[in-house]
């Protein structure tokens, strides 16, 4: 058993989208589990168990289930104060949803931010007609601060809230971040006959991303070690200074981003009805209004990483939750992309193009994807890396072309 849990994968439970298991985990947690500091040294190091060493050997970090250890005793009363005042279940599933709502919502701006400043009324580096597409920018930085937020930092950002740590790697990064974009783009190429470019687009893009994800986890690391161990033991202790451990903390914190989540609606729902004319401001705002719900999605089908299939449980180094979001998002924006087509009127653009960008856009993410592809790579069985993302590219490529190409090709649209 011990050599099939070392093969196994970090799975999102390790980049943070954990789906609902996070809520979990963090009651086992605080519940005696006590957290790791990344501060290797004798006086704090605390074993791992067999399986926490080997999921998490491939990040060189500590684990999320093992990162509230501290043999300080006021950190340990801090921890038995914060088990007294657990937040009911509900309120967990309340705030798990709002913190991802308004990340999400951030995530999907500054995805739009990059496109324009990247794109050919910026930089001009990228565009919709080649290799290098639009979102290029967006998932390499994703990728990049996944490897600071979601894997080296995460312990410390858990410290003071574990929805806080959802929130930025689930929420922010996984929506800044599009999986379906770019798969749409390359059968975009295809469709013009280029399919050496698609081909080359898919290879660019997975080499860049996970390229991306080595260079944040090794520049965080490598911050790390410049703080210094006083330093990195004053931020530990500062971490925890601001936990987040009543519930009165919790409901003040889920009110005030229920009040930016409300005006962030807001705001947007205003500015679209005022720009509707635009297609790509009206798109911008709508995506803002519907990419919360793309957020959901993928924070419920994650639960089904790890997991296998069956009860026996087989597969489980397959991350499927992942896999089954990237692949029906691909699919989503297909469909889109063909009624585009075939109506061929301004309103129909705005309205599925502002779904497109948003809920197919947040239900996607290539900075998990990239953190399990570069989890799986790091294991004693590469290839699983490689098959995996074969697997999402083949599936999400076949299957748009069939709802995209195809209709388009028959139908004979411009």
């Amino acid at each position: 058993m011990e050599g099939d849990i070392e093969n196994e994968i970090a799975s999102e439970a390790e980049a943070g989208d954990i789906g609902d298991r996070a809520l979990q985990s963090n009651r086992t947690s605080q519940n005696g589990t006590p957290y790791l500091s990344f501060d290797q040294t004798p006086e704090n190091r605390v074993s791992l168990s067999t399986l926490e060493a080997a999921r998490f050997q491939p990040y060189g970090i500590s684990s999320p289930a093992a990162m509230n250890a501290s043999s300080d005793p006021k950190v340990q009363a801090q921890d038995q104060k914060h088990n007294k005042e657990e937040l009911p279940k509900v309120l967990e599933y309340a705030s798990c949803l709002i913190h991802l709502a308004v990340f999400g919502i951030l995530g999907v701006l500054t995805r739009y931010l990059l496109q324009k400043l990247f794109g050919p009324g910026g930089a001009g580096v990228t565009s919709n007609q080649g290799i290098l597409y639009s979102d290029l920018p967006s998932n390499m930085v994703g990728s990049f601060l996944m490897g600071w937020f979601g894997i080296v930092f995460k312990p410390d950002i858990s410290r003071v809230s574990d929805f806080l740590a959802i929130g930025l790697s689930t929420g922010f990064l996984g929506s800044l971040t599009t999986f379906s974009g770019w798969n749409q783009k390359m059968i975009e190429l295809c469709f013009q006959g280029r399919w050496v470019s698609s081909l080359l687009g898919f290879l660019i893009g997975l080499f860049l991303a996970a390229y991306s994800i080595i260079f944040g986890i090794e520049t965080a690391k490598g911050f790390r070690q410049l703080l210094g161990k006083r330093i990195r033991k004053l931020l530990s202790s500062s971490s925890s200074s601001w936990r987040l451990e009543t519930r009165g903390h919790h409901i003040a914190v889920m009110v005030a981003l229920l009040l930016m989540l409300g005006l962030l609606w807001g705001v947007s729902g205003g500015m679209m009805r005022e720009e509707f004319t635009e297609i790509g401001e009206a798109q911008l705002w709508l995506a803002c209004i519907v990419g919360p719900f793309g957020v959901w999605m993928r924070w419920f089908l994650a639960r089904l990483n790890g997991r296998g299939l069956g009860e026996k449980g087989l597969f489980k180094w397959v991350p499927f939750g992942t896999l089954i979001a990237n692949v029906s998002a691909a699919c989503l924006i297909a469909s889109l992309a063909t009624v585009m087509k075939a109506v061929n009127t301004k309103t129909c653009d705005i309205i599925a193009g502002g779904i497109q960008f948003g809920v197919s856009g947040c239900l996607s993410t290539v900075s998990t994807f990239i953190a399990e592809f570069n989890a799986m790579r790091e294991s004693k069985h590469p290839w699983r890396a490689y098959a995996y993302a074969m697997i999402t590219i083949c599936l999400s490529f076949g299957l748009g072309t069939l709802i995209y190409s195809v209709p388009v090709w028959t139908k004979g649209y411009n």
